[in-house]
């Protein structure tokens, strides 16, 4: 029974509802995915811990949105971590999992291994991309690096740009499961009040750090006791329960929500997934001129592109490259008057 409830539920989103509060959540199950996720780089322990808590924020903020297309999280700052990316897309069809991808750029110079990860990242922001397609305009919300934790970044982004009260609970980390190797794992519940208007939010001053807003600042009455029951309920809750592969999802959520009707909708499964190819990159080097692609021909005559995410090497032909190439992406010759 415990190999089948970690194949259950290992890289799932299970969302859920809780009638009584009007409050919704997700309890996500990260395995496999996270480690492909990071063994694309070799990046140091810091490093990977926080790329893991983006990703596992990443999995569960994505699937809580209706996505067409794509939900990316960056996280941007001044110290010696610069950049933490991720990209969730969407299902392409109805029963068809999720796909995350993640990247981290780092000064390994100024890196301090064994200092806190949220410090090192310095002062920056926090941002949320929503992007369906062709067709409509990208959405951006950005709130700045504050909370002592990417988490706390995370629900003062939905506080501040949604004024929705939301709240994280995580757990990551290596695991070794008997025989098996070691291997990253990661859990959390994401609790969310019901989208509705929230005129308060507009009157009231914010009381959190860098003039953010708060639950606090939002709610009132039966709502905000609603939220600081469901709140106490989750703060029970054991690193063990969120990240043990032989328990199950859904009675993680009875045991600290049974008094609130808790109800479940269908799982989402979630794959590692990139989105790079030879044709997207010849697509994006479309609007240079050949001198500019002459200027990134390496001293061998070749043109070569990385993706940051899934560490693909790209090696092209520079004369079919730009909006003058003289060849097709075969070799062949184009005619003079393309």
């Amino acid at each position: 029974m415990s190999t089948l409830s970690q194949i259950a539920w290992d890289d799932t989103v299970l969302p859920f509802q809780l009638d009584r509060a009007d409050i919704r959540g997700r309890l996500a199950r990260l395995d496999g995915v996270l480690d492909q996720v990071l063994s694309q780089h070799n990046y140091p322990a810091v490093v990977e811990a926080l790329v893991a808590e983006v990703a596992l924020l990443t999995a569960m903020i994505g699937q809580t949105i209706k996505l067409r297309w794509k939900l990316s999280i960056q996280v941007r700052g001044d110290g010696p971590i610069r950049i933490i990316a991720t990209d969730y897309y969407a299902p392409t069809a109805e029963g068809e999992p999720a796909r995350i991808r993640g990247w981290a750029s780092f000064d390994a110079e100024k890196l301090d291994q064994a200092g806190p990860g949220f410090e090192q990242i310095g002062k920056g922001y926090f941002a949320i991309l929503i992007d369906q397609g062709s067709g409509s305009t990208p959405y951006q919300g950005i709130t700045p690096l504050s909370g002592g934790s990417l988490r706390a970044c995370a629900e003062a982004y939905f506080a501040q740009s949604e004024q929705l009260p939301t709240r994280f609970e995580l757990a990551f980390g290596r695991a070794t499961m008997p025989g098996q190797p070691e291997s990253w794992r990661a859990g959390g519940v994401m609790l969310q009040t019901m989208p509705k208007a929230s005129p308060l939010a507009a009157t009231e001053e914010a009381s959190g750090q860098d003039g953010l807003l708060r639950p606090e600042d939002i709610l009132e009455g039966e709502a905000e006791e609603n939220w600081n029951r469901a709140n106490i309920l989750l703060d029970t809750v054991e690193e063990i329960e969120l990240i043990g592969p032989r328990i199950q999802a859904t009675d993680i959520l009875v045991k600290l929500f049974h008094e609130e009707g808790p109800r479940v909708f269908d799982p989402q499964r979630v794959e590692f997934g990139c989105t790079c190819s030879e044709d997207r990159v010849r697509q994006s080097l479309s609007i240079y001129s050949a001198r500019d692609i002459g200027h990134m021909t390496t001293d061998d005559g070749i043109v070569t592109a990385d993706c940051q995410f899934c560490n693909a090497h790209y090696v092209f032909d520079p004369q079919t490259l730009g909006f003058q190439a003289t060849k097709n992406p075969d070799g062949s010759e184009k005619p003079e008057d393309e």
